[in-house]
Parts: structure tokens; sequence; C-alpha cells
């Protein structure tokens, strides 16, 4: 097996990117790391074509299959995908979604259903001193404050409310411009903002007055509670959403293999 260090000084001289290996390390696992970091920080956006496989195995003085390994691994997290005869792309990351990948609003036996959202709230406001801070700016900067209730048929089922840095996102606030249900396609089509990635927690709390009255729930009622920073090129946080669903009606889905 071809020694690391090498590789290391390869990836480290022509694409900054700082990979700390131990010996053991799988070089597949290497290459991953090197386009997950592309990925991340923007320099690769979704919808981009990445380099050929030969030209990423001389770049990072791998073998061709040791690059090919990487990438399919990437295609089956659907960090990337494959379009036939015209080459490998950074995949469009569904964020909308994400809420759903392990929990689901459906049956008891756990069939999803589909989730309509609205908008009651859209306007400007000096974002709150603890969400300035997540998204690394000053305290009072101006923000887009979005806020959405989310239903199965005609049932409540989840609130969402969510901070945009408004200089980021200009025209957002603007009630002709249509948000739909998944309201990242309007900041990344309309807007021309690229969405990178997202950092995401899952909680539980009990309803306040105001959660229980929008959900029509009785307030104590338990909640399953999504915190999420959003970022652009760059590596800029550029949104954090806080999504508070009722409990009664989730399920847990999960594929172990």
């Amino acid at each position: 097996m071809p020694k690391i260090e090498p590789i290391q000084a390869e990836i480290t001289e022509k694409s900054a990117f700082p990979v700390t290996a131990a010996p053991v390390k799988p070089l597949y696992r290497v290459v991953e790391d090197y386009l997950r970091q592309q990925i991340d920080s923007g320099e690769l956006a979704p919808g981009d074509l990445i380099s050929s496989e030969p030209q990423l195995a001389n770049k990072i003085n791998v073998s061709v299959g040791t690059v090919k390994k990487a990438i399919e691994n990437l295609v089956r997290e659907r960090r990337l995908y494959r379009h036939q005869g015209k080459g490998t792309y950074v995949s469009r990351i569904d964020f909308n979604n994400s809420l759903f990948r392990f929990f689901s609003y459906g049956t008891h036996s756990g069939n999803p259903v589909r989730i309509h959202k609205e908008t009651p709230v859209r306007e400007l406001r000096q974002g709150p001193g603890e969400i300035c801070h997540k998204l690394q700016v000053p305290e009072q900067c101006e923000m887009v404050y979005i806020e959405r209730v989310g239903y199965r048929e005609e049932m409540p089922v989840l609130i969402e409310k969510c901070w945009w840095i408004a200089s980021m996102v200009p025209g957002l606030e603007k009630e002709e411009v249509h948000i739909p249900d998944l309201m990242y396609a309007v900041v990344v089509d309309q807007l021309g903002v690229p969405i990178i990635r997202s950092e995401e927690s899952l909680t539980a709390e009990i309803a306040d007055q105001h959660t229980a009255c929008a959900l029509d729930i009785d307030p104590g009622a338990p909640l399953v509670v999504l915190h999420r920073l959003t970022y652009t090129q760059g590596n800029r946080p550029i949104e954090f959403r806080i999504t508070r669903g009722r409990a009664d009606s989730f399920s847990y889905r999960t594929e172990i293999r």
C-alpha cells in the first residue's frame, strides 16, 4: 500500500485541504474526505461537474480505481450523482425533507403522507441575540423572519420559524415572492443563492401556549423539535430554523444494513 504522506502533501499543496489521516486509513476514504470538503466549503456547488476520475487521480496522486470507489460511495450517499455519458455532478440535496429522513408524519403503520405548508408570517425583523450568534452576525442584524405552518390534510402538524440574514437573500421578504412548500427552491432557483449544507439536531419539548394554539393541541403536549443551521458558499451560515411538530403523528423508520 503506498505511503499516505505524499498524498497528504499533494492535497495540501494543490487544494489547501488539511487531511489528517492515520497510515491505516484507506486511500479511498482520503479521497472521500477531499471531495466532501470541497462540497461543504462551497468550492463545488450543487449542480457542478466534478473533475474526471483520471484528473482527480492525477491531482491527488492515487489510482483511478481508488477515485472510482470514493465516488461510488459518495453517489450512494447522494452527495454526488452520475449522468451517463456526461460525468459526475454534485447533488442537489433536498434539505426540505431532512426532517422526514427517519421520522415521518403518517399512519400508525408508518406510511408517509404529504405535508402542505402555508406562510402566515413574513417580515423584516431585528435578529434576537441568540439567533445572531448562531448566524455569526452582529446583534440586531436585520433578518427575514418567516413562520410557516404545515398541514396534513386540514390538520396542522408542524410550525417552522426561520431567520434568514436579510442582506444575503434580498427580496425574500416581499409578498410577491412566492414561497413554495419546498422553500429552498425559491432561494436557490429564484434568488440564485446556493445552499451547501446544514447541521441539524433533533430534540423533544412540551408545547407552549403559542405553539399549542397553532397546532391545535393542549399546552404541555409533547413535541418533536428540529434545530437546523444552513450554510451557503464559503461555509457561511445563512439561515437558522426551528421546526416543532406534533409528537402524536410521528412514526420512526430506518434501514440497517
